[in-house]
């Protein structure tokens, strides 16, 4: 799940992102993992994203046995919707 929100006092500054990786997702190994992914995913597109927003990528359960491709095109295509609205 993505979301995303554009405010006037951030203005053009650095878009900033973050990440939320319950428990539900599995234990510490997995978790950061996942954390991991998000990031390098993340890296790569960050400067596809307008000044002044602020990005949060929260993982679900199923992101434990996503491969990295599947996480690629998930996220492309929730952040491609949310950036669109």
């Amino acid at each position: 799940m993505v979301h995303a929100q554009r405010t006037q006092t951030r203005a053009g500054l650095p878009p900033r992102v973050g990440f939320v990786v319950s428990k539900a997702v599995g234990g510490a190994v997995v978790r950061n993992r996942v954390k991991r992914r998000l990031r390098a995913l993340m890296a790569a597109r960050l400067m596809t994203l307008p000044r002044g927003c602020d990005v949060v990528l929260r993982a679900n359960p199923g992101s434990a046995h996503a491969t990295y491709a599947e996480l690629s095109a998930d996220l492309e295509r929730q952040l491609a919707a949310v950036l669109r609205s």
